[in-house]
């Protein structure tokens, strides 16, 4: 049986998928620094830190991919000189490449701590175990069928504020990777979890919840075509498939055509940025 969509990630997050995880992350970095100045982190952080007074702050990263959240928290909300306590960073991911790669990105506040090479489903840890649980465009691999459970381990683990920031259905990582698996006859792989998939399951568990949401687009010059197939590979995770095949198959081709605007590649993103309160 051919490897789904979980498998698949799992397989792209190692050292032999590296080079397609630089080149995707040359346009997706993008999508980090819109979630850095999204809200005002270093105050947020700041009410955080004030309301356990007398010891560290305790925050789980979930499926902390390479650590780019922190790192554009640091490069774009000046996270780091904002006179902060050291902050325990627990990271939580079911590949080791991911946990270490996000580990040597973490700079102060953020001083690593506790590991899960773990899904979040499988995640095991006390009731309350974390003041902040956060999860930035890392659920999309979460089996339908698991997103519900997946969330009550969530909320299980978090004492305080959860955030959650995840693309809705009509963004270009679920509607790329939706018409790419139809126009290459793979429809019986899952698609990624939407943003509305996780406000169902948040819904179906009874969670308390808010939701604000940011658009923009993120890019390239139109003849940095070996960057953008190097992208778009990522977003379906599978480097098979080239750029120039993409674009000659009939119901991908018209979509990649109208991403191609002004001299550049355009992928418009909508993400919810979803508040989660105990």
């Amino acid at each position: 049986m051919a490897a789904d969509t979980f498998e698949r990630s799992c397989a792209h997050w190692s050292e032999a998928g590296r080079d397609e995880m630089e080149r995707f992350y040359e346009i997706a970095s993008v999508d980090y620094r819109h979630l850095a100045e999204a809200r005002d982190w270093r105050s947020w952080l700041k009410d955080k830190a004030g309301a356990v007074s007398g010891r560290r702050l305790r925050l789980l990263d979930v499926a902390c991919g390479s650590g780019k959240f922190p790192a554009a928290l640091k490069r774009h909300a000046s996270i780091g000189d904002a006179g902060l306590q050291p902050i325990d960073y627990a990271l939580l991911d079911p590949a080791r490449f991911s946990i270490e790669e996000a580990r040597a990105a973490l700079a102060p506040p953020f001083n690593p701590s506790t590991e899960f090479e773990t899904t979040l489903q499988g995640l095991e840890c006390p009731k309350g175990a974390f003041d902040i649980v956060w999860a930035t465009h890392a659920l999309y691999a979460l089996p339908p069928a698991e997103m519900a459970s997946g969330l009550q381990r969530f909320v299980h683990a978090c004492a305080g504020e959860g955030f959650i920031a995840h693309a809705f259905e009509d963004a270009h990582y679920l509607k790329f990777q939706r018409l790419f698996l139809s126009a290459f006859d793979r429809v019986d792989e899952t698609p990624f979890a939407s943003a509305e998939d996780v406000i169902a399951g948040l819904q179906a568990i009874g969670a308390s919840f808010a939701i604000d949401e940011i658009t923009y687009e993120n890019g390239a010059p139109e003849d940095e075509r070996a960057v953008v197939e190097g992208y778009l590979q990522r977003c379906i995770f599978d480097d098979k498939v080239t750029l120039v095949e993409m674009e000659a198959t009939e119901g991908l081709s018209a979509y990649l055509a109208d991403c191609r605007k002004g001299g550049a590649w355009r992928f418009r993103q909508r993400v919810a940025l979803i508040s989660i309160f105990p």
